[in-house]
């Protein structure tokens, strides 16, 4: 048994079983050499089962205290490397510097996951694939379809960026301490298209308008964005609500803002204007 005792301010919950370690590993099933990014290591039960399939790995732990006992154990490994750093703050292009693409796993905190993952899909272009350890709340969101209560901002942006797969489900007793909620096992794989960044922002400004207040219908949420009659125009009743509507109507609410402000900055200025009098 460890001596660490688990911060509750870091959100730590160690996996413990073996079993769920061994179908974790089985999932992401590491080729040796392939290049992987653990996110929070913790005691390194994890991290033991991937560097055992001959990947390299970088390790990034926020807990210090943790930092001595994970060189001890894996420091003589050549394919290990440990960053003492925040997830959140991290430039993980810097990993993938050479070009390789990257696989990210980690059994993530709860109190972070959602700002973590949208940091993370900032790089979806550097990655492969992700697996993460989540509460089962997250990646039923993650996963959620049109629709249903879970359908909103997380699943919609990250399915813009990424095909989502729920894997299976963990008992709160694979950790120490046990969580008192359930966790699950999710892969998210991106889709390597080109990402127009302003698209993107349009994207992000209709979703999280559309869900700020989820009872009120599009007419209201989305008015200081698009009309009515833009939004009938593209098909999408004005008084729908946001959990009815698909990732791919979202898209197209965001290109026509996108193609709107294009030819309002495309037109003429007013010192144009001036000088063509």
């Amino acid at each position: 048994m460890s001596s660490h005792q688990p911060r509750k301010r870091f959100g730590q919950n160690f996996l413990r079983d073996d079993r769920v370690i061994d179908r974790i590993v089985a999932a992401i099933n590491p080729r040796p050499g392939q290049h992987l990014v653990e996110i929070g290591p913790g005691e390194g039960a994890l991290t033991a089962g991937l560097l055992a399939q001959g990947c390299r790995l970088d390790a990034i732990e926020l807990d210090r205290d943790l930092g001595p006992a994970l060189t001890e154990r894996f420091g003589d490994h050549a394919g290990f490397t440990l960053h003492q750093a925040d997830a959140l703050q991290f430039d993980f292009a810097a990993l993938a510097a050479t070009g390789e693409s990257l696989t990210v796993v980690g059994n993530l905190p709860y109190n972070i996951s959602t700002p973590l993952i949208f940091h993370l899909l900032g790089f979806s272009g550097l990655i492969d694939d992700m697996y993460f350890m989540l509460q089962r709340e997250v990646v039923n969101r993650l996963a959620a379809e049109p629709g249903g209560k879970a359908w909103g901002k997380l699943g919609v942006m990250a399915q813009y960026h990424c095909e989502v797969e729920a894997l299976f489900e963990v008992p709160p007793e694979a950790f120490r301490p046990p969580p008192r909620v359930m966790s699950g096992i999710v892969r998210l794989t991106p889709h390597h298209s080109a990402c127009d960044n302003r698209r993107e922002a349009s994207l992000r400004r209709v979703v999280s308008a559309a869900f700020s207040q989820r009872r009120k219908t599009l007419r209201n949420t989305l008015r200081d964005l698009v009309s009515v009659q833009q939004l009938e125009a593209l098909g999408i009743s004005a008084g729908a609500r946001a959990e009815t509507l698909t990732l791919q109507q979202f898209v197209a609410i965001s290109e026509m803002i996108e193609a709107d402000t294009k030819t309002f900055d495309s037109g003429p200025k007013a010192e144009d204007t001036k000088r063509d009098q």
